[in-house]
């Protein structure tokens, strides 16, 4: 075996098998729009936006009533990164053998990999206002862990998330997966996937969903403040008027819900008799008289997502009690979040450097090698440009836990 650096194309190939192994979350959302991406050329910083398909409401009678189309776009923002590698000029040319640089491409893809999963974790924990399990507890016992599991089957049902097609998922924080696991051993399963989940201590596809686990879950921390009233009638849109927030501020990505304000089937219109769940997408301080939410409340029309404006004089209900903490598990379908991984400027090729781009399943990476003469040293530099976006973050919900 030969002791001089491999190539980057050898490089580059190792390293994105590296960095697809490290993915739970990230290779189970959405790419697809990866076609579209790879064929341009991007850059830190640019925004692509992503079209969500028109919406139209059903016409009764023979008398047709055309309707406007109306498309909306959801921004996914790129943003690059990556780790770089030094090498003297003796490593290069005698210390460094293939296994031991397989060695150092794994070390230097896991914080990469991490960056990667932590933001869509992140996204998850900020855009995801559906949520269960308001006193935070583990379902270690059979009857907690096949209610968590069908109850949150049920949520993504009533948003009308599609079944059937083997992609729902949840990952889960570690202690939500010992806890599921604890809780479904006594369920009658295969011999094959007992086996493996004794083997592997990780939960298997059960009850619907498949299942990952991650240490990179977000956790939300509620701010000290407590529930006041609405204060006007007929409230709609990303805004309500309420009577001053008390106590202390109410934190970005804490759950709500409003009085009267029901979640309706994604294509009737019609009300599931549930609560609608909101999410704070603003800190409101102590003494604020308004809150910024998601999703904008649309009570009429072809994009009509909850059953009336909240009642006036009520009061809103916080998820959670006042200044704890939950982890933010989150069941999904793959089409809730869209991750996109694409092409970079590699024109440096013909100045001096070697540069290498592949990319395989909607993952791309660049590695450029180039030489520090005055320090005698070469550099190898591993890059993606990555971005995330909700696109339907009513097809997920979060599972909350300690």
């Amino acid at each position: 075996m030969s002791n001089t650096l491999a190539t980057t194309t050898l490089v580059s190939n190792k390293a994105l098998m590296v960095l697809q192994n490290l993915l739970p979350f990230t290779s189970n959302v959405s790419r697809a729009y990866e076609p579209e991406l790879q064929m341009g050329t991007y850059a830190h910083g640019n925004t692509v936006n992503i079209k969500r398909p028109a919406k139209y409401q059903y016409r009764a009678g023979p008398i047709s009533v055309p309707q406007a189309t109306t498309e909306t776009t959801i921004p996914l923002t790129l943003s690059q990164g990556g780790c770089d590698l030094q090498f003297t000029s003796n490593e290069r040319t005698t210390g460094l053998s293939m296994q031991s640089l397989e060695e150092k491409l794994i070390s230097a893809m896991i914080p990469i990999a991490s960056e990667i999963e932590r933001q869509g974790l992140s996204l998850a924990r900020y855009s995801v206002f559906n949520a269960l399990n308001t006193a935070y507890t583990i379902p270690t016992t059979q009857d907690l862990a096949v209610g968590a599991a069908t109850s949150l089957g049920q949520r993504l049902d009533e948003m009308c998330a599609p079944d059937g097609d083997g992609r729902r998922f949840l990952t889960m924080s570690p202690s939500l997966n010992a806890g599921m696991i604890r809780g479904l051993a006594g369920l009658q399963n295969s011999t094959a996937k007992i086996g493996k989940q004794y083997e592997t201590g990780l939960m298997q596809n059960a009850l619907g969903l498949n299942y990952h686990k991650s240490q990179l879950i977000a956790t939300h921390t509620n701010g000290a403040a407590t529930a006041t009233n609405i204060n006007g009638a007929n409230q709609t849109g990303s805004t309500i008027t309420v009577v001053a927030v008390a106590a202390g501020t109410l934190t970005k990505g804490t759950r709500i819900t409003l009085p009267g304000v029901n979640a309706v089937n994604a294509v009737t219109g019609e009300s599931t008799g549930v609560l609608a769940d909101f999410i704070v997408t603003a800190d409101a301080a102590a003494g604020a008289t308004s809150i910024s939410i998601s999703p904008s409340i649309v009570v009429t029309g072809p994009f009509k997502n909850v059953s009336a404006s909240p009642t006036t004089g009520s009061p809103y209900v916080i998820f959670g009690a006042a200044s704890t903490s939950y982890k933010c598990s989150t069941a999904y379908h793959r089409d809730a979040f869209t991750f996109a991984s694409v092409p970079m400027d590699t024109s440096m090729k013909n100045k001096g450097v070697d540069v290498k781009q592949q990319s395989e399943n909607g993952i791309t990476i660049r590695v450029i090698d180039g030489y520090d003469f005055t320090g005698d040293k070469s550099v190898m530099r591993l890059d993606v440009l990555t971005g995330w976006a909700a696109t339907y973050p009513e097809l997920a919900c979060i599972y909350a836990s300690t």
